[in-house]
């Protein structure tokens, strides 16, 4: 057997149809395209149309919901607070307080309070009051000898 003997399966492999080419070719004309219309034109795609099918973005269910009113906190880890402290861009010895975050540049803003997490470790005692806290984060500080309190949020201004 050479290359040139090899041949695929009788039926395996079909000519491509060739639209367009005159009316002796059975696709002549309008290319089997129809008279007139969108579909005629060329460039035309109907996104997501299934040929009358109920389409797949609407044949699959709604998922999810946004809250219209969730709160969204700005966050900070204690390890940061303490990266802080060190570096005397924040006072551990008087209360840290929201607008102390935000003046010492570790939160940009407030938004609609800050909440404490527990990534990192305190090693000093401190005095923190924020609108919320993780219970790990609460449990950190307090284990350092220090007190995490947890305020009701700041009304709107």
């Amino acid at each position: 057997m050479r290359l040139h003997e090899l041949s695929d399966n009788p039926g395996a492999t079909k000519k491509r149809k060739r639209v367009g080419r005159g009316p002796g070719s059975g696709t002549g004309k309008m290319g089997g395209r129809g008279i007139k219309g969108q579909k005629s034109r060329s460039g035309v795609a109907i996104n997501a149309y299934e040929g009358g099918q109920m389409p797949l973005y609407q044949r699959l269910p709604k998922r999810g919901f946004n809250k219209p009113n969730r709160k969204k906190f700005a966050v900070v880890n204690l390890g940061l607070i303490q990266k802080f402290i060190d570096a005397g861009k924040l006072d551990g010895k008087a209360d840290i307080t929201e607008d102390a975050l935000v003046a010492s540049g570790l939160v940009r803003r407030k938004l609609d309070g800050v909440r404490v997490l527990a990534n990192g470790e305190v090693s000093g005692k401190l005095n923190i009051t924020v609108t919320g806290a993780s219970k790990a984060a609460i449990d950190a500080v307090a284990a350092a000898g220090g007190a995490l309190t947890v305020a009701a949020p700041a009304a709107a201004e």
